[in-house]
């Protein structure tokens, strides 16, 4: 039996030693390499089936690293890692010390520029190719390949109508398969279809309208197709496109009949491609289902109540709304900014608006959140998913900036719940009417209550609610993390266990000032606890208040240091940030 093709590839220089047509010999080689590491290590599995094709074929023509090649929305990239040096440990992805899901510059001299949210690759290879033009170095090419339905975002039409007015030696992929994680939304995704059914000839054409020159739509699965198009565009000068028409999850029938679940399955069987069986436990919600599951309970009630996500109604569980109340829950696409404001202009006109974004998304929409939102005193409901450290997907992912970004920011709540009763109650609360927005932030994963349906109540707002009693230290937390806090001082010996007051401050803003005072003149030491950024977050708050108050207590704040946390289990990183359990118990210990 011959050697693999694969086995014989180090690097692109290798893969362009090998004669055409041997190639899609290689692309079912990399496809069930592909598919074998992911079905046990788990990762990011139709995105990258769907571009094996392509991403031969760019290794192939153009000369990387020399050429640049920017991938958009980086859990297209396996293929290309694969590629490049990193097949040996491409079993190590999204492990702790292991490489990244992502492109990382950090990583391989091939990953040209660092990828976690999307639609970034056209604005990064813009600037490339500029600097190349700059250089006098008029012969190299910038490749931005944009999939995964992240053309619709802001982002790229604005780097294409920068790009459009210019002459540079850029190339813009459009792997369009109609999916990002959940099935694209919205116009351009019609336009689309439509280019797709008349195969763009009889239809006026976006691109060329931006002064691109525009190819396709070709079959991207075709290797000689696309080979032959990328090497006719080669020796085209100034800004192009090639449109590409792929199928995510290509290779693997149920990855390519179900796209949404194969995004990400988790573990499956390589052979025949089904899930792993689901352990019959019993198991407590995601946050995220308590999140989706309250709402339609809410907006059953109330039918001004709506739902709004950018490209995230799997991923947030809004999809549960939008099965029951299709007309007032929208998926607005890869548009944070958008859905931030739209909000707004909701909220303006008597709707109780619940907008749902992950927390580290929520960053792409940061003026708007003030300007629209704060600034005007308008009560959006903004409920941020996977808030704190939230694991493989590594340091574009983690939610943890989020208590510090918003604490500095007039004229809003800032709410995380220790569960998922405290989630329903505070949504409940925000349905009634509030005269701020409120950011109620929740973590990926579950929680650890069974019967969470509980009768609905109200929460006072700027209340913290203390849970445990002591004499000398007073450890003050907020969100989910307070189940370490009580793990830590549940192993303690009970004297030790009597010194301490175990605080959950639930609202960071309005912080329980009158609480405050009362920890502070009753105990020596505060310790706060937090899975956000020490830098600007609840012990920021907490010592500010000490100092303005003139008191000289001891403070110990815990939290996120000054870093970007890489990829890993919770567990592993908690162990490295130093909030997990047994890093805390030692701080206590210390404070003894």
């Amino acid at each position: 039996m011959s050697e693999k093709i694969l086995n014989t590839i180090e690097t692109p220089v290798d893969l362009r030693q090998i004669p055409k047509e041997k190639l899609p010999q290689l692309a079912q080689e990399l496809r069930e390499f592909i598919i074998n590491i992911v079905a046990t290590k788990e990762g990011h599995l139709g995105a990258s089936l769907g571009v094996v094709e392509l991403t031969i074929a760019l290794h192939y023509v153009f000369n990387t690293p020399d050429d640049i090649l920017v991938w958009d929305v980086g859990h297209q990239a396996y293929g290309h890692k694969i590629l490049t040096g990193r097949k040996d440990i491409f079993h190590t992805n999204r492990q702790l010390g292991g490489i990244s899901g992502f492109p990382k510059r950090e990583e391989s001299k091939y990953d040209t520029f660092g990828v976690g949210h999307s639609s970034t690759a056209i604005s990064a290879a813009l600037g490339m190719a500029i600097a190349s033009k700059l250089n006098g170095d008029f012969s190299k090419q910038h490749v931005a390949v944009v999939g995964d339905a992240s053309i619709a975002s802001g982002m790229a039409f604005e780097a294409l109508n920068h790009a459009g007015d210019t002459d540079t030696n850029i190339l813009v992929i459009l792997n369009d398969n109609a999916i990002g994680i959940d099935p694209s939304v919205g116009a351009l995704k019609n336009y689309f279809t439509k280019v797709k059914l008349d195969n763009a000839k009889e239809a006026d054409n976006i691109f060329e309208a931006l002064n691109f020159n525009y190819s396709g739509p070709i079959d991207g699965h075709n290797l000689m197709l696309v080979i032959s198009a990328l090497e006719r565009l080669k020796n085209v000068s100034g800004p192009k496109v090639l449109h590409l028409i792929t199928t995510k999850g290509k290779g693997l029938r149920q990855a390519e009949e179900n796209q949404v679940v194969y995004h990400a399955p988790g573990k499956f069987d390589s052979l025949t491609g089904d899930l792993a069986p689901k352990s019959k436990e019993i198991l407590a919600p995601k946050f995220q289902d308590v999140f989706g599951k309250t709402l339609v309970e809410l907006a059953s009630k109330n039918e001004k109540v709506i739902g709004i996500t950018p490209a995230m109604p799997t991923g947030s569980s809004l999809k549960f709304m939008m099965e029951v109340f299709p007309e007032r829950a929208f998926d607005v696409g890869i548009a944070e900014q958008h859905a931030v404001t739209f909000a707004a202009g909701l909220a303006t006109q008597g709707f109780v608006v619940f907008c749902n974004i992950y927390s580290t998304f929520l960053q792409r929409a940061y003026d708007q959140v003030i300007h629209d939102v704060c600034l005007q005193k308008i009560p959006v409901i903004f409920c941020l998913d996977r808030a704190g450290l939230v694991g493989e997907d590594g340091a574009t992912h983690h939610g943890i900036f989020d208590l510090a970004f918003l604490n500095c920011i007039p004229n809003l709540i800032i709410f995380s719940p220790r569960n998922e009763i405290e989630l329903r109650n505070i949504m409940f609360t925000a349905e009634q009417g509030l005269d701020l927005p409120i950011f109620i932030r929740y973590p990926r994963g579950r929680g650890k209550i069974l019967e969470w349906q509980k009768p609905l109540d109200l929460v006072e707002i700027g209340k913290a609610t203390i849970l445990t009693e002591g004499t000398d230290i007073a450890v003050l937390t907020i969100g989910t993390i307070i189940e370490n806090a009580l793990e830590a001082t549940a192993l303690l010996p009970l004297e030790q266990r009597k010194k301490f007051s175990l605080i959950d401050i639930r609202f960071l803003k309005p912080i329980d000032e009158v609480l405050l005072h009362k920890v502070f003149k009753k105990h020596k030491i505060i310790i706060t606890v937090e899975e956000g950024t020490i830098v600007g977050g609840l012990g920021a708050s907490v010592a500010s208040f000490a100092a303005a108050n003139g008191y000289k207590n001891k403070i110990e704040i815990v939290g996120i240091p000054d870093m970007f946390p890489e990829h890993g289990s919770i567990q592993e990183l908690q162990e490295i940030t130093g909030i997990s359990v047994e890093k805390i118990k030692e701080i206590f210990q210390r404070n003894l």
